[in-house]
C-alpha cells in the first residue's frame, strides 16, 4: 500500500463539497468538507474555492482533480454534458470534460439522461457513485440514492437502464419550513428512524400514495385538535414523503435494494425499506463515490493517454 498522494478526487454538489487526497490504491490520506455547493459558490468562483481547499490540506501542485456532480452543471463550473441511458457507468470517466485555463488538470464527469418526452430525468453526481457501487458491491439490479434529489436505479450489470428521480428531500424542507406545517413541526430538525410515527408514516405513504396530500394536512390537524408534538410530526411528515416515494418506484416487499448512503439518510431509509419488507444491500455512499472518481480518472488517463498519474 502507498502512502504518496496521487489524485483529488471531489464531489461537489448543490448544497455540499467534499474533498478526497487519494493514493494510487485509494486510500483516503486526507479529506475536507463544507457547505460550498453550487449554490454558495457563485459569488467567489468555483478555481477560488477549489483552490483555498487544496491550500488548506497542502496539495502538490502536480496532482490532478476529477469532480463529480453539480459543478458540471449548467450552471456550474463548466457544463459536462449527459450520457443518454442505457449507458455503462465504467465509461463515463472516458466522457470527461477538461477545465480549460487551470494550472493543474481538472476534469469534471458528465452526467445521465434519460430522454424521454413524457418523463425526462438527470442525475450528477449519482453516476460516479453507481460506478463505485458497482464495483464494490457487484450484482445489484436496483439502487437507491436518497438525497434532497432521490434516485432509484435499474442496473443490467454495469449498464443502467433506467432511473427516476423524486424530490422528497427538498419537499420535505420546503413543506416543513415554508408552509403551514411550519407551525406543526418547528421547522426542518432531526427525524428518528426509529420514531413510529416515522415508521407508520412510511407504511401509509407506501400503501396509500393517493391519499398523500391529505395525510399532509392531517398533520396540522393533529397538532390542533390532539396537541401531537413538533418532533412527532416531523417524523410522520418525513415518514409519509419517503413512503409515497416508494411507492413511485413501485417497491416490492419481496426484493432486495442496494441501499447508497450515509448517515442520517441511510438510517432513515434502511429503516423505511426494512418496514415494507425489502432485503437491503448497504453501500456507504462516500465509499462509492471515492471508488468511481478513482475508476473514472483511471479510464480518462488510459483514454487521453496521460498514464503519469494513477
Amino acid at each position: 500500500m502507498t502512502t504518496s498522494p496521487a489524485l483529488v478526487a471531489v464531489d461537489w454538489g448543490t448544497t455540499s463539497f467534499r474533498l478526497w487526497l487519494l493514493s494510487r490504491d485509494g486510500t483516503v490520506l486526507a479529506e475536507h468538507r463544507s457547505q460550498e455547493g453550487m449554490s454558495e459558490v457563485a459569488a467567489r468562483g468555483f478555481e477560488t474555492v477549489l483552490k483555498d481547499h487544496l491550500q488548506t490540506l497542502s496539495v502538490p501542485s502536480d496532482l490532478p482533480v476529477v469532480i463529480c456532480g453539480m459543478a458540471g452543471s449548467r450552471q456550474g463550473w463548466v457544463e459536462a454534458g449527459y450520457i443518454d441511458t442505457p449507458a455503462d457507468v465504467t465509461t463515463i470517466g472516458a466522457s470527461a470534460t477538461v477545465v480549460p485555463d487551470t494550472a493543474r488538470q481538472i476534469i469534471i464527469i458528465p452526467g445521465l439522461a434519460v430522454r424521454s418526452e413524457s418523463e425526462p430525468d438527470v442525475m450528477r453526481g449519482e453516476e460516479t457513485q453507481l460506478l463505485g457501487a458497482h464495483l464494490e458491491m457487484p450484482g445489484g439490479e436496483r439502487y437507491c440514492m436518497p438525497g434532497t434529489h432521490s434516485k432509484w436505479v435499474s442496473m443490467n450489470g454495469p449498464t443502467v437502464t433506467g432511473f427516476e428521480t423524486f424530490m422528497t428531500g427538498e419537499l420535505f424542507s420546503a413543506l416543513s419550513g415554508k408552509t403551514i406545517l411550519t407551525h406543526s413541526t418547528d421547522g426542518e430538525g432531526k427525524v428518528d428512524a426509529n420514531d413510529p410515527a416515522f415508521l407508520t408514516g412510511v407504511r401509509d405513504g407506501w400503501a396509500r400514495p393517493e391519499k398523500t396530500t391529505h395525510h399532509l394536512f392531517s398533520i396540522r390537524a393533529g397538532q390542533l385538535l390532539y396537541n401531537h408534538p413538533a418532533d412527532e410530526n416531523r417524523a410522520r411528515l418525513s415518514g409519509l414523503l419517503i413512503g409515497a416515494e416508494f411507492a413511485g418506484a413501485r417497491v416490492r416487499g419481496d426484493e432486495q435494494i442496494g441501499l447508497v448512503a450515509s448517515g442520517a439518510l441511510q438510517r432513515l431509509y434502511q429503516a423505511a425499506l426494512l418496514a415494507c419488507g425489502v432485503k437491503v444491500r448497504n453501500l456507504d455512499a462516500d465509499v462509492a463515490v471515492r471508488r468511481g472518481l478513482m475508476e473514472s480518472w483511471q479510464r480518462f488517463a488510459t483514454t487521453s493517454g496521460d498514464r503519469t498519474h494513477p
